[in-house]
């Protein structure tokens, strides 16, 4: 299986062309669904196989490359079009493939009756296709092609039902400022491959991270090429100050804030920070730099999350603040716990954005949480797997997020120290108060819509059956990373299955500190303490005393209403950036370089010729006798000059 892995790659490319060349004429849902969903469900299956036939192998054959052919090769360079399937790509293509196929069935449902069904499938195929390269491919330009590949798809799937409008502009406006605010991590990113060839002599990730953990490479250049791919990677996963494009790509389809948007293409960044694990490993001022970055983004999300009543607003924030997350344990040195809370975020994220889709739905395309309410009794199979994915979301112990959640905030502890952990920890709070606000004023309390026009129902089949697949993993999904405190040194599996990948990192990194297991049950007591105080203040007061909550609001209404407003950045961006850009460009770049200065070269010139041709035209006055007298002026002319120059 291990060589038909190019399958999973192409698969999604040939259901992407048939239903977007076929598929307006095709004209049966079920026929499109089942192309697009297929194509990613045989991708998910090979996948499966090459994971179970790379976990026969001993340890030290477990990298495999599939080389398809050579795509450049001019000068030095030269760059194979071929794939690394190893234990970091297999767990990504697993998950890709995995939760993108539940996503795929779910939106046949979700989907269903929409003038452009055809075209959203062909769109989210394109997506796998280019997510696939992005997370297989064995070397940065591959990379790099699903890496532009998915801000393409990103674009088009925002921008999907460019017929409407959201809370600011159309869904065009949000789609532009996503493409426009990643091509500026993308830059970066470009820069960088340049800078690492210069260095390393080679694109190739075997031979650039060999050259990187043994060559003598100064920390200065490390520090170069470790900041620009985090640039890159703060643009594709949402981190300050890259990150107001995620809640503004809400004014997609639910399946895609679902599949691209939470599951896969935020995390990105994530994988290719760990990816070139020693790369960062060789510059720690950089990691810091990461880890501060993916820290201040937790709780700076998790605070506007707080106050938000659009409920895919609300998991839009959720989504970067865990992202922050990600990041956070990538700079204290935990690569496998960062690529483990993208897994366990896989499960229960999208199972919270499709929950939220269903509920929309039901709800007859309603997403202000405020007019919600009581919705427990009309969407039963929903409320449960929300309710599953909001427990785990929050750090419950027992579920996929407790686990993830927990090994991050002891590394940031054990490798940044207390003032991390703190941190931390509210942003961790936070996350379960308003994850459960959104429960209660959702699926709790007294019905707040209008019963007339609203008649909440149970979403069909085709979408419930993948939230509960989502359920399931969301509750055992966990148990493969269980803490080391209580299983041993060798007891977590997901660890010991990426040590190999992080084995040359982790040697340049062993001064990172560590402590007792005194201390470690101690923070996870007091964390899981903290956790279930925030959810049972957050049910109490949005259950049982939803007045309380006005009360409050109104009393801090200064900083509920910065809350709300998202601290004005946008407006920020807005003035300080945007404007004076476009102010620039209309008064400088056009009305001065454009309309003046290139245009009026151009103007002029032709004027200049008309001129002359103007001039030159009056001798051409139809007379023979003048053109005989111009014609001997003109001997006479040519006699002088050669007697003169004797």
């Amino acid at each position: 299986m291990i060589n038909l892995i190019y399958l999973t790659v192409l698969l999604p490319l040939v259901g992407f062309l048939i239903n977007g060349v076929f598929g307006r004429k095709i004209k049966n849902e079920k026929i499109v669904g089942a192309i697009g969903a297929g194509a990613v469900g045989i991708s998910f299956l090979i996948v499966v196989g090459a994971f179970f036939q790379t976990v026969g192998l001993p340890v030290e054959q477990r990298s495999n490359t599939v080389e398809l052919f050579t795509w450049l090769s001019v000068a030095g360079l030269q760059v194979k079009f071929a794939y690394l399937v190893d234990q970091l790509s297999l767990t990504m293509a697993l998950i890709v493939t995995g939760v993108g196929f539940l996503i795929h069935v779910y939106s046949i449902g979700y989907m269903h009756g929409d003038k452009g069904f055809w075209r959203f499938f062909a769109y989210l195929n394109l997506f796998i296709f280019a997510m696939m390269n992005l997370i297989l491919g064995d070397n940065f330009v591959v990379l790099f092609l699903g890496w532009e590949g998915v801000g393409l798809c990103s674009y088009l799937l925002i921008g999907f039902w460019y017929d409407r409008k959201f809370e600011k502009g159309t869904t065009s406006q949000a789609a532009k400022k996503a493409f426009v605010v990643n091509r500026i991590g993308d830059f970066g990113f470009l820069l960088v491959m340049f800078l690492i060839y210069l260095t390393f002599d080679s694109l190739n990730f075997k031979e650039v991270f060999a050259k990187a953990a043994s060559f003598p490479i100064a920390e200065s250049t490390f520090g170069m090429i470790a900041i620009f791919l985090f640039i890159g990677a703060t643009g594709k996963s949402a981190q300050i100050p890259l990150f107001v494009w995620l809640p503004d790509a809400m004014a997609g389809p639910t399946p895609v804030s679902a599949l691209i948007h939470a599951a896969t293409m935020v995390t990105a960044g994530v994988y290719m920070v760990s990816r070139a694990s020693i790369i960062f490993a060789g510059a720690p001022a950089v990691m810091m730099i990461v880890a501060v970055v993916g820290l201040l983004t937790a709780i700076l999300a998790a605070s506007i999350g707080l106050v938000q009543n659009d409920i895919k607003k609300v998991l839009a924030y959720s989504t970067v603040s865990q992202l922050g997350y990600m990041f956070l344990a990538a700079g204290m040195g935990a690569f496998s716990a960062s690529i483990f809370h993208v897994m366990t975020h896989a499960f229960f994220k999208a199972l919270l954005f499709l929950g939220a889709g269903s509920v929309i739905h039901g709800m007859h395309e309603e997403q202000n949480i405020q007019k919600y309410g009581g919705l427990k009794k009309y969407m039963p199979r929903t409320y449960l797997t929300f309710f599953i994915a909001t427990m785990a979301i929050a750090g419950v112990p027992g579920l996929s997020g407790f686990f993830s959640k927990d090994e991050i905030l002891w590394n940031a502890y054990a490798n940044g120290g207390f003032v991390f952990w703190l941190v931390g920890m509210i942003t961790a709070m936070m996350t379960a108060f308003y994850m459960f606000r959104l429960l209660s004023l959702t699926f709790y309390g007294k019905e707040r819509f209008d019963h007339h026009h609203i008649h909440p129902h149970e979403s069909p089949a085709v979408m419930t059956v993948p939230l509960m697949v989502l359920a399931l993993l969301s509750i055992i999904g966990g148990y493969i990373g269980l803490p080391k405190v209580f299983v041993g040194e060798h007891g977590n599996l997901f660890e010991s299955w990426l040590e190999p990948i992080y084995e040359p990192a982790m040697r340049k990194l062993a001064h990172f500190g560590s402590h007792s297991h005194f201390e470690e049950i101690l923070l996870m007591a007091v964390s899981v303490a903290l956790a279930l105080s925030a959810i049972y203040f957050a049910l109490n007061v949005y259950k049982n005393k939803p007045e309380f909550a006005e009360k409050v609001s109104v009393k801090f209404s200064g900083l509920y209403k910065l809350l709300l407003n998202k601290y004005f950045i946008d407006e920020v961006y807005e003035a300080a950036i945007v404007q004076p850009i476009q102010k620039g460009s209309e008064k400088l770049l056009w009305k001065v370089a454009d309309v003046t200065l290139i245009d009026g070269a151009v103007n002029g010139l032709a004027k200049l010729i008309d001129r002359i041709s103007g001039s030159l035209r009056k001798i051409q006055s139809g007379i023979a006798q003048s053109y005989a007298l111009i014609m001997m002026g003109g001997i006479a002319l040519v006699i002088l000059w050669l007697i003169l120059s004797l």
